[in-house]
């Protein structure tokens, strides 16, 4: 077995186009790549959609070996000229529309950008790729890494066996299906060209810089304003929950030792029912906040009515990560939301912003208030 991270003392810098970096999991892996990996390049690419948001890179600013495009990934005469003029070895691929109820109110934007944007950079790195040096012996080549989600694998019952890589696609949402698209592109582009992709399909990933949608800093942040809690259906839906920390740490690691042409799951260990991490947010908010509007928060819980084609049950099984490339999680959901809530906490002036009317439309669409 490989160590489970990379020296950066025994590698060759790298020059990383990372799509989506403004975004969530994209900000957090940018974050987490420029303190290990000093000494490489990293160019970001943001079209600045309601999710994208400058501030959760603002403290890279004045980095000699960091810079920010504001633009499309489906721009492709965009994307290739910064893979030529960057001389782009590495591509994070995390540009996404990532939200399930956003997919459900409208589609098309899931498939322009999850399938047609994929698509878009996949052709331009396949032509820019044929450029570059042959690597010397021993050298790690060039990589595109596509970022994708355990949805695709579709819903599991009660008892069965988590996800594997050899688990059968079954999408049920639009979001899921244009993910699974884009994910048989990158397959398909390794097969039939060659093309060293690396395809990674996350768990439900929490922590820093997480847009209020989703359920956990929506949860944190309607605490902390006194809100209802919105529960989809009974609460009894099961995730699990990964650390992002922990997910870039894994995808470090494929980047580095993953095999091309080959896909790994990446998952916390920690499947957790909606109603009981709303329970424990709920302590925790009670216990780290001084001045709550109302408490104790578990008072705000409200059951709504559940999504349309909503998921029982999502887990990964991250033997093939943790068997061939020596990742495991390290962050137990206990402290992971504990992290997570003390961010929320302490980061106001970050998310107040978010509440845009844009947002509240959206949030009455979903949840009728």
């Amino acid at each position: 077995m490989t160590s489970s991270l990379n020296s950066p003392q025994d590698r060759k810098s790298r020059r990383v186009l990372v799509t989506g970096g403004a975004g969530f999991i994209g900000a957090n892996f940018v974050h987490y790549w420029c303190r290990r990996y000093p000494g490489d390049r990293l160019v970001v690419l943001d079209a600045l959609t309601y999710a994208g948001n400058p501030q959760n890179l603002a403290s890279l600013e004045g980095n000699e070996n960091y810079r920010f495009v504001q633009g499309n990934i489906c721009d492709r005469p965009l994307v290739e000229t910064l893979l030529k003029e960057e001389a782009i070895d590495t591509v994070a691929h995390f540009a996404a529309e990532s939200h399930v109820d956003r997919s459900i109110l409208g589609p098309a934007a899931f498939i322009q950008t999850n399938v047609v944007g994929s698509f878009t950079l996949l052709e331009a790195f396949r032509n820019h790729w044929q450029t570059l040096p042959v690597p010397g012996s021993g050298k790690r080549g060039p990589i595109f890494l596509h970022v994708s989600t355990d949805e695709v694998y579709g819903s599991l019952g009660p008892l069965d066996p988590g996800f594997t890589e050899q688990t059968p696609y079954a999408p049920n949402s639009p979001y899921s299906a244009s993910k699974a698209g884009s994910d048989h592109l990158a397959r398909a582009y390794y097969h039939t060209y060659g093309l060293p992709t690396l395809i990674t399909n996350c768990s439900n990933n929490y922590g820093p810089y997480h847009f209020p949608e989703k359920l956990i800093p929506l949860m944190c942040i309607n605490m902390l304003l006194g809100k209802a809690l919105p529960v989809y259906g009974d609460g009894q839906n099961i995730r699990d929950w990964l650390y992002v920390e922990d997910h870039c740490r894994g995808l470090d690691v494929v980047i580095h030792q993953g095999t091309p042409g080959e896909t790994y799951n990446i998952g916390g260990n920690n499947e957790v029912k909606n109603i009981d991490l709303v329970r424990m947010l709920c302590q925790l908010m009670d216990e780290l906040a001084p001045d709550l509007p109302v408490r104790p928060c578990e008072s705000l819980m409200t059951f709504v009515k559940d999504r349309p084609g909503h998921d029982r049950r999502y887990a990964i099984d991250a033997r093939k990560i943790k068997t061939e490339l020596g990742w495991t999680p390290t962050v137990t959901v206990e402290e992971g939301l504990r992290q997570t809530v003390q961010w929320y906490l302490t980061h106001q002036e970050w998310w107040r912003p978010l509440l845009s009317p844009e947002y509240q439309d959206y949030y009455g669409q979903v949840y009728g208030n």
